[in-house]
Parts: C-alpha cells; sequence; structure tokens
C-alpha cells in the first residue's frame, strides 16, 4: 500500500489532473470559472479572499521551489539544509496561518449564509473543506520539523518529489519511514490533484497574464463623430425642440 500510494498514485493523480483539466476546457468551457459570491455577500469576503490567495499562493510556491530544486542548486549557492529547513518553518508558519485565516472566513460565508448555500455545489464545499484538512495537516507537520531541524528529513522528500517528476524508479523508499503525519499531508494533496479538474480550483489556470503582452488597446465605444450603426428601427414621433430649448 506505501508504495501504491507514494509511487503509483502520484502519476495517476496528476494525469487525471492534467487529462480531465485539458477536456474540461475543450468541452465546457463556460464552467471554467470561480463563481464568485461576492455579488451575494461581500461581508468577510475581501479579507477572507486575500488572506487565502496570498497564502496558499505562498505556500504553493514554496512547496514548488523546495522540492523541485535539485539538492546540487542549494549546495551551490551556500544554503545548508538547517538554514532551508528554518526558513520553510518561518515562512511556511506565517504562510500558512494567513490561509487559516482567510480560509475560516470564506468556509463561514460558505456554510452558514442561506444565499450562499443555495449556491453553492457539493464540490464547492468539498473542496474547500479538503483544503482547509490539507491545511491544517501542512501545519502539524511544522511541529514535528521542529525536531529536525538539521534538515534530513526534507531532504526525503526533495528526492522522493524528484524521483517522481523524473520517473525514477523506488520513489517510495525515500519516504517510508517519515512521520505519519507527513504521510497524510502527501495523500491528501495528492487527492487534492485528482479532484482538482471537477472543482472551481480550475481558475487556477486562468491567470489573465497575456494582458501584459496584448497588442494595443481594445476599443469599447465609438469614436467621436463616427456614425451610429443603424439599428433597423424606426424613431417614434416627438415633439420638434428648437435649439436653445
Amino acid at each position: 500500500m506505501h508504495n501504491f500510494v507514494f509511487g503509483i498514485y502520484p502519476y495517476i493523480a496528476i494525469t487525471v489532473m492534467v487529462m480531465a483539466s485539458i477536456a474540461r476546457y475543450e468541452r465546457d468551457p463556460f464552467t471554467w470559472k470561480s463563481k464568485s459570491s461576492q455579488l451575494l455577500r461581500k461581508r468577510q469576503f475581501i479579507a477572507g479572499s486575500v488572506l487565502f490567495h496570498v497564502g496558499i499562493l505562498t505556500i504553493f510556491g514554496g512547496h514548488l521551489v523546495g522540492l523541485l530544486t535539485p539538492i546540487q542548486v542549494f549546495d551551490f549557492l551556500g544554503v545548508s539544509h538547517e538554514a532551508k529547513q528554518i526558513l520553510a518553518i518561518s515562512a511556511g508558519g506565517i504562510a500558512g496561518i494567513m490561509t487559516l485565516v482567510g480560509g475560516t472566513l470564506l468556509l463561514h460565508r460558505r456554510l452558514f449564509d442561506p444565499r450562499i448555500r443555495a449556491n453553492s455545489t457539493l464540490a464547492d464545499t468539498g473542496i474547500m473543506v479538503l483544503l482547509m484538512a490539507q491545511l491544517l495537516l501542512g501545519l502539524a507537520t511544522i511541529i514535528v520539523s521542529l525536531g529536525h531541524l538539521d534538515g534530513t528529513e526534507m531532504v526525503k522528500f526533495m528526492n522522493w518529489a524528484q524521483a517522481i517528476i523524473y520517473m525514477r524508479a523506488g520513489a517510495a523508499n525515500f519516504i517510508v519511514d517519515v512521520n505519519p503525519l507527513f504521510k497524510a499531508h502527501i495523500a491528501l494533496g495528492l487527492t487534492i490533484f485528482l479532484l482538482f479538474p471537477f472543482t472551481r480550483l480550475v481558475h487556477m489556470f486562468s491567470a489573465p497574464v497575456r494582458y501584459l503582452w496584448r497588442p494595443g488597446y481594445q476599443i469599447v465605444r465609438s469614436r467621436r463623430g463616427a456614425k451610429p450603426a443603424p439599428t433597423g428601427l424606426t424613431p417614434l414621433p416627438g415633439p420638434r425642440m428648437e435649439p436653445g430649448e
């Protein structure tokens, strides 16, 4: 079971995430949205959304850099395993608390506001619950990491993640003896990847970065002096207005 969850399941989750996301974008493009509930209830939304998104993007970026950057790069830059571990604990802890506060505000709105709850699907609420559970597991692993400030445990996760990405055999062996909290955190994270294409999380792939290099400006109103386009409607008779009236 360990070999399946940490050696085979990652490929299943990533494959479903990529292929199902492409299929959804091609077949149901109008469902590709975040379905914001701001219009239904603005209170708590701004603070919760900002804290949640800033925090979770920081965590996600930290995981990508920390796990997928080759160890040789950190050694070349002179970043020790101890320093990397302390940075991960401190930065991850701050970002995790931000995400926890923001996520709690957003989840509270979705669960206890009748209008938002009526306009929410099981996937909307369920993925938020899973993200909060994943966040709590991640914060709990900080307590365990405080007992491994030498960075040796983090090296195991780096070796595992890079073995998965580069399709090396025996990836699961790198984390066979780590704390069960870490294993639960990884397994739930892979499950979120698996469910990703079927939830509102797909809007993560829709960041409007193309507007940075879009040529020219978009004309949304006619130029001054241009004749209005014919509408085919006959104007209704009305009182004639003389100049100055």
